[in-house]
């Protein structure tokens, strides 16, 4: 299969390059785009590939089978309709964009094609789809990360809130998943890939917490309904390119383009 990486920033980078060995033998690389195209252009290099960075977005799209959106850009969910509508699939990374998508996956499977959501840097996402299926009462996702990890965040700022002044656990949000999506979308991926796990964004509760004694991502998840309660927490290593994001995401990313590739699916 024919793999397009759409942005060239640490996590299409980062499965670029697992692409190139560890997947070598279920699919290949077959082209690099980003707005940025040096960013291409250097991540080509890397991985010594000629001919594999893309001018645009279209030629992108018309030289994949399977496109990965790895972007953070608000133009994020035309971009997928695109590759969509020339019946691509697509891996998405930036799961907060497709919260409200329905439309997406409509044309997903009015296309015959498939919108691939990684489970993200979340352990038990399988548990949640079965717990959906009766029905979920509550859902509550605790999030801790170092201040590193909310450097340069707007919503932070417009706050009045100095990361560097914070000496203990600090809660930074608390709120629904529309409003944590949209004031951390580098942060709070985990709670779009949540909801649309759970069918249950109404009655998801999040908090966002940062400490200097934090050295992980944290995300704890807890949920409660007639199948009785889940409990789960991950402690993530960051990514070594990017501190905002978890390395299980990534991974998760990488391990579900290898699934599709490999046409075997367990717990997705």
């Amino acid at each position: 299969m024919r793999i397009g990486i759409l942005g060239c920033g640490a996590i299409g980078s980062r499965i670029a390059k697992s692409i190139r060995c560890e997947l070598k033998n279920v699919c290949h690389l077959s082209g690099l785009y980003d707005i940025e195209q040096d960013k291409a252009k250097q991540l080509g290099k890397e991985l010594k590939l000629r001919n594999v960075v893309k001018s645009s977005l279209s030629d992108l799209i018309k030289n994949c089978d399977c496109m990965v959106e790895a972007v953070s850009a608000s133009e994020t969910r035309p971009m997928i309709r695109q590759a969509l509508e020339a019946k691509k699939h697509v891996l998405a990374m930036s799961v907060g964009k497709l919260l409200d998508s329905q439309d997406l996956f409509s044309l997903a499977h009015q296309q015959g094609c498939s919108l691939l959501i990684p489970s993200g840097a979340l352990a038990g996402i399988d548990a949640v789809k079965a717990a959906s299926l009766i029905g979920i009462k509550e859902i509550t996702l605790t999030t801790r990360k170092p201040p590193r990890g909310f450097k340069d965040n707007p919503y932070l700022r417009r706050k009045g809130i100095n990361l560097s002044e914070i000496k203990k656990e600090t809660v930074l949000f608390e709120g629904n998943v529309e409003k944590a999506v949209k004031f951390f979308p580098q942060n709070i991926n985990v709670a779009a890939t949540l909801a649309l796990a759970s069918s249950a964004k109404n009655k998801l509760f999040i908090q966002i917490l940062t400490s200097p004694q934090y050295t992980m991502n944290s995300h704890e998840v807890e949920l409660i309904g007639d199948f009785g309660r889940i409990v789960t927490r991950t402690d993530n290593v960051a990514c070594p390119d990017n501190p905002k994001t978890s390395y299980l995401a990534v991974l998760s990313g990488i391990q579900t383009l290898k699934q599709f590739c490999q046409g075997v699916f367990v717990g997705t």
